[in-house]
């Protein structure tokens, strides 16, 4: 029997992302929706999560993609209201809540996925294995889109909280953190902030694993033409290449092919989520957000020029 699941925050990526794939996922049976100003047609709507979950109590799972402020609440609601979650990255506002919510998911005995949806990139997989065994001598990651293309008039994400260009840069972080062998942590970051926004549009992380490596990472909200979501990593063996945000591996600069069964990012996350539900099982992994709190923590502050939405 399909899980009955009430979808939060109906916004870009909803529409872009979470309504197909659940659409596509027998598994699944979209019966709700909270957001404050939006709606999909045929599915009862309602203006907060806790309206939805008090008229639906036949909600087995809700999926949370509102901006990281509102999702530590909501989430919470959920937990305690008996149902399963999922939450969208960034996974909440702060580190502590990401606990916090673990923490509740095993004392209801229900299931918190907190996504990365670019460790279900189709050359991730692979790229980890080859990893394994081998050793790390540095890398790259460049990760340069252009913020009005991908959040076009949100503010949010400039907000206090909203993470500013760490809301893309956390994606390359979650894929660092999913195939490295040894793990990483900021030694230095230099963050840019336009003048007139409480989030950096720029940020140069320079990473360390346990052995002493570095890996050099470079996250822009202003690239024009071709945006660059691209990772490298030199091993004494041989080099890596993870590029199109871990679509496409390349291997000492030749393709390797990906598995031709594997289905999209998010087909393949409401997957794991119905796996993790009907085994009672969660999934909590915040290091990637632990290196982007760690580089506002010991990062260098430099203002650059104002950005406007």
């Amino acid at each position: 029997m399909a899980l009955k699941l009430g979808l939060v925050g109906i916004g870009k990526i909803a529409r872009d992302q979470h309504i197909p794939a659940l659409a596509a996922d027998p598994r699944f049976e979209l019966v709700a929706t909270a957001s404050r100003n939006a709606s999909v047609d045929g599915v009862a709507s309602f203006t907060s999560v806790e309206a939805m979950l008090a008229a639906v109590p036949e909600l087995d799972a809700i999926s949370i993609c509102t901006p990281p402020n509102a999702h530590f609440d909501a989430a919470l609601a959920a937990l305690r209201a008996g149902k399963h979650v999922m939450l969208e990255k960034p996974p909440a506002a702060t580190t502590r809540q990401i606990a916090l919510l673990q923490a509740e998911a095993a004392r209801h005995g229900r299931s918190l996925f907190q996504t990365w949806h670019s460790r279900f990139a189709a050359g991730v997989d692979a790229a980890r294995d080859w990893l394994k065994g081998r050793a790390l001598t540095g890398g790259t990651i460049t990760w340069k889109e252009d913020v009005h293309h991908w959040h076009p008039g949100q503010q949010w994400i400039w907000d206090a909280g909203g993470l500013g260009v760490f809301d893309p840069g956390i994606n390359a972080l979650s894929v660092l953190t999913e195939v490295l062998v040894e793990e990483a942590f900021v030694h230095k970051a230099l963050l840019e902030f336009p003048e007139n926004q409480q989030a950096p549009v720029a940020a140069h992380l320079d990473l360390r694993t346990e052995a002493g490596v570095a890996v050099n990472a470079v996250f822009d909200f202003r690239q024009k033409g071709e945006q660059t979501w691209d990772i490298e990593l030199l091993t004494t063996t041989g080099r890596l290449r993870l590029s199109q945000g871990g679509g496409v591996l390349e291997i000492d600069g030749r393709p390797v092919a990906g598995d031709a069964a594997l289905a999209g990012e998010y087909p393949r996350l409401y997957a794991r989520f119905a796996e993790l539900c009907a085994g009672g099982q969660s999934e909590v992994d915040w290091r990637p957000f632990q290196l982007v709190a760690d580089a506002f923590l010991i990062g260098e502050r430099r203002t650059v020029a104002a950005h406007h939405v």
